[in-house]
């Protein structure tokens, strides 16, 4: 049987490309803000910042090669929350946590029209102990860098805990 040992996420390292990049756009990656929206495809790139390692299982894994050949989870908000919360592979893996337990470099997932999920934020600051006020995000499809998640029409908010990479 493989074992597979699990690494440290760089959380730093993430949040630096979150700084960087914010108003911008990585010429290595699709702009998707015309065709859907960037949020989910920008804190892939954050995440693979900090993690260092994709996951390439077709349709269920989490990478990005071009614009036509990348997993469902590199772009979108629900497939995304998917991955990172089931991954038993290779790559980076999560958990649902509690505003309590979020950290910089882990994620926030926004419910705010519709019924599903359709925003993820990259957590890049946060104040103790941790509000709405004081989590501070970096996005895209809005580009921001330190806006407070107060700032959002909310309806509902899930974090997501990053665990580790293997």
């Amino acid at each position: 049987m493989l074992h597979l040992l699990s690494n440290s996420y760089n959380r730093q390292e993430a949040v630096n490309y979150a700084h960087k990049w914010a108003f911008g756009r990585n010429p290595a990656f699709y702009d998707f803000k015309g065709i859907g929206g960037d949020c989910t495809n920008f804190t892939s790139q954050c995440l693979y910042a900090g993690a260092k390692v994709m996951n390439y299982t077709p349709t269920f894994g989490w990478y990005y090669i071009n614009v036509n050949r990348r997993a469902p989870a590199w772009t979108s908000v629900r497939y995304f929350h998917q991955f990172l919360i089931n991954n038993k592979g290779v790559g980076p893996y999560g958990s649902e946590a509690p505003m309590e337990k979020v950290q910089i470099g882990d994620f926030s997932q926004l419910r705010l029209d519709g019924n599903d999920f359709e925003h993820t934020q990259i957590i890049v600051s946060m104040g103790e102990p941790p509000t709405l006020d004081n989590i501070l995000v970096a996005a895209h499809s809005i580009d921001s860098d330190n806006r407070p998640l107060s700032t959002y029409n909310i309806r509902d908010i899930r974090f997501i805990h990053i665990e580790g990479v293997r």
